[in-house]
């Protein structure tokens, strides 16, 4: 069943993805050519060095999308070109944060495109062999994407002696088995490689040992997908699109309390309070903003006070308190219990913990059993503070940000909203019991492609 959007956006400035009618073949290749797909690679092996390459992106200011939003550009200029070393790309497709389903649209809509990206990566960084690791979950997406690359090889633009140029590349595609921990960068490598995928200590970065303990690079689906556009267009031309620390656009993908919940593709520096009351029609039957999650589960709430003038970039979203995270922003409307949705929130990582660090595998169960207890109407007055302290504990404290991550949605929830903890712990019951009352957003809402109608954009 898809979401009941019935119009597209049209506020939200400049499109580089979301530009086009998506049909039942707007993935194909062909397709994909007839919108000027592969001129950025036909560009870059027509007579640019790999070096030129990085450079370009470099001087576009492109900031990873996966999340932690690092420059691509400074990432690949690490690579030492002439070590005698082979060197990987790997493009990190996994996409399991909660509220985060932005790629999925791109490898379902333009996989062409991801894979140009892909290719371009590998030229700059000199690879032979490039690797997608993908949600194991995932079926159309991975579907299309393998047919991408069926159509490429086909095409003359993978393999040997890609249109001409001398320069050759195989390419990878691999299906995880549902671990969100392989979402990070060296735990998708060590389940690449056929081990356990539990995150690695560093240093050493992945850029000097990574796959196969060789030099890597590990791009998120969205920062790849921007590689065509940027040597298309030209770095300069890129820069003037979003904000000049903030360049480009952002995919977001918007679930919860609004009326028109979906993907979405936004220029940087737009009003956040447009897109949510405009773009995204407000919230269902018109009640209050509570709060938004901004960027997954990861990223701290923002309640609707603190979105007040805020732009949709890095640098304003860390200013407000939280981040852009991954771009799956999930809006919460008046009337929500916060103590329940955090011990949801707290279920998923105690799940997803993969038990290699004592603090996340012990804190996680432990802050599950006190928001438990407290549901269940037996918490006790101290246990505000236990969940304080154990989040503080986990904070730097484990290999990769897990930990961490579970630790700052539990206390922006405790810092904004204590007092219904608090109400929770002395009444045996939420202050909001019964109060939200949505109707099914999806009732009498045929099963049409929620991607035709937020794809037809100018």
């Amino acid at each position: 069943m898809t979401a009941p959007t019935t119009e597209a956006p049209t506020l939200s400035g400049k499109k580089f993805f979301m530009n086009f009618p998506v049909t039942d073949d707007s993935h194909s290749l062909a397709a994909y050519r007839a919108r000027g797909g592969y001129q950025g690679l036909t560009k870059v092996l027509g007579g640019m060095q790999p070096t030129d390459v990085t450079k370009e992106v470099a001087a576009s200011g492109i900031l990873g999308h996966g999340g932690a939003a690092f420059p691509a550009g400074r990432k690949w200029g690490v690579i030492k070109l002439n070590d005698g070393e082979p060197h990987y790309v790997c493009m990190n497709a996994d996409e399991g944060e909660p509220g985060t389903f932005k790629d999925r649209w791109l490898l379902e809509c333009v996989p062409h495109m991801c894979l140009e990206g892909l290719i371009i990566a590998s030229y700059a960084l000199m690879g032979r062999n490039a690797f997608i690791y993908m949600r194991g979950e995932f079926d159309l997406p991975y579907r299309r994407l393998q047919g991408a690359i069926e159509e490429a090889y086909e095409a003359g633009l993978l393999g040997q002696n890609i249109m001409g140029s001398g320069y050759s590349l195989d390419v990878v595609l691999y299906r995880g088995a549902g671990s969100y921990v392989c979402g990070e960068a060296s735990a998708m490598l060590a389940s690449l490689e056929g081990k356990k995928g539990w995150p690695r200590n560093r240093p050493p970065r992945l850029t000097v040992k990574g796959l196969y303990q060789k030099p890597t690079v590990v791009n998120n689906v969205e920062t790849l997908a921007n590689v065509p556009v940027i040597l298309t267009m030209g770095a300069a031309e890129f820069k003037k699109v979003g904000m000049p620390r903030s360049p480009g656009t952002q995919m977001i993908s918007i679930s919860g309390h609004v009326k028109r919940p979906g993907v979405y593709e936004v220029e940087y520096g737009y009003s956040w309070e447009k897109f949510i009351y405009e773009d995204c029609g407000g919230m269902l039957e018109d009640k209050g903003l509570k709060c938004i999650i901004p960027g997954g589960v990861s990223t701290k709430i923002l309640d609707a006070n603190e979105l007040k003038g805020v732009n949709l970039d890095h640098n304003s979203a860390v200013a407000a308190g939280s981040q852009l995270g991954s771009g799956g922003m999930i809006a919460v409307a008046e009337g929500t219990c916060m103590v329940r949705l955090a011990r949801v929130i707290q279920r998923f990582y105690h799940h997803e913990s993969c038990g290699q660090c004592t603090p996340c595998r012990e804190g996680m169960g432990w802050m599950e059993r006190i928001l438990d207890r407290i549901v269940r109407g037996e918490g006790r007055p101290e246990d505000i503070d236990r969940l304080y302290h154990i989040s503080t504990a986990n904070d730097g404290t484990t290999i990769c940000s897990l930990g961490d991550s579970a630790g700052y949605a539990c206390s922006a929830i405790l810092d904004h909203y204590r007092e219904e903890f608090e109400y929770y712990i002395k009444n045996g019951r939420s202050m909001y019991d019964g109060r939200l009352t949505v109707t099914d957003a999806f009732e009498g809402v045929e099963a049409a492609p929620l991607y035709a109608a937020v794809g037809a954009q100018s």
